[in-house]
Order: structure tokens, then sequence, then C-alpha cells
């Protein structure tokens, strides 16, 4: 299974992907709420985001995911607000246990499933800046999740983002 997590018009993302039933889109249905903080996901309901609402078994689809794809406008060298929570909301894909990783401490995975990480930003006025700060963060990110393989496109334009994002020749990463 392939994860599609974007902030672009959900209408256009499906007419691109067509019925393609191997690729589950995350997109703002606008009933996303904040990451609270409160490691419920680790201790209440291990696995398992305690807010109840569309994105609460964000940690069971990485789980699942060969590829997880990130299709977002680049924020000040980050993710759109939307991504970004849709990220934090995926800390149940790790355990509240720590390992020791390229000479830091990251969480222990509570899947066995390794998947890529392919993240495409978006924008026409991206600086230098913006990119390297924002290939540092999805470099962490894929430490973080004890990502397969790392793939970073930064793209002029939405629609360029979502080609790169979704081609195979991307997931070659």
């Amino acid at each position: 299974m392939n994860l599609l997590i974007h902030d672009l018009n959900r209408i256009e993302v499906e007419k691109f992907i067509g019925g393609n039933d191997d690729i589950k889109v995350i997109s703002n249905n606008n009933s996303i709420r904040n990451c609270m903080g409160c490691f419920g996901c680790w201790i209440k309901t291990p696995g398992k985001c305690v807010i109840n609402d569309d994105y609460q078994n964000m940690g069971a689809l990485f789980g699942a995911a060969e590829n997880v794809i990130v299709i977002s406008r680049c924020f000040y060298g980050g993710y759109s607000p939307f991504v970004k929570n849709v990220m934090d909301r995926s800390i149940p894909y790790l355990l509240p246990f720590f390992k020791i990783k390229q000479n830091e401490t990251h969480h222990k995975q509570r899947y066995h499933n390794r998947f890529n990480l392919i993240v495409c930003f978006y924008g026409s006025d991206i600086s230098n800046k913006e990119k390297e700060i924002a290939t540092k963060l999805v470099e962490a990110n894929a430490i973080n999740f004890d990502a397969n393989r790392l793939k970073i496109n930064f793209c002029e334009n939405e629609e360029e983002a979502l080609r790169k994002g979704i081609s195979y020749e991307t997931h070659n990463c």
C-alpha cells in the first residue's frame, strides 16, 4: 500500500490518481484535531491516537505502507499546517521506548514494516535557505521513522509535486 498525505485540492488529486486502489489518500477533510502531546497513543490506547477523528489510525497506516508520499507547500522550510498535523498524529507508529541510532536517541519502531519516505515540497518562491531547512527536517523525520529510503523533491507547483510524488520513478529512492 502507498500512503499519500497531501494538502492539495482533494478533487484534483482524486482525478489525477484515478481509481488506483493501491494508494490510500490522506486529505484535509476539515475534521483533523491537533495532537495534544498527551502520549495516550503510547499508554492508554497503544498504537492508536486517543483523539476520535478520521486520523486516529495514522500509526497503523504508516505501519502498513510500502511508500509514504508527502506532498506539501513549503512553509518557511517546513510542512504546511495540515501536513504537519498529520505527521504529529503519526507518533503511534513509534513505541515509547528508546534506541541509539547515529549517536542520537530515537524511539523504537512499533511495526516491523519499514517504508520509503518520498516528500515533494512545492512553491514557486522556495528560497535556498528554506530548501536547506526542509531537507534537514525530512532527513530527521526519516531517521525518526526508521525509513527504508528517502527521496526529497522541490517543485515549482502543485501539479509537478503530485506527478513526482506518485510516479513510480520517484519510488526508486
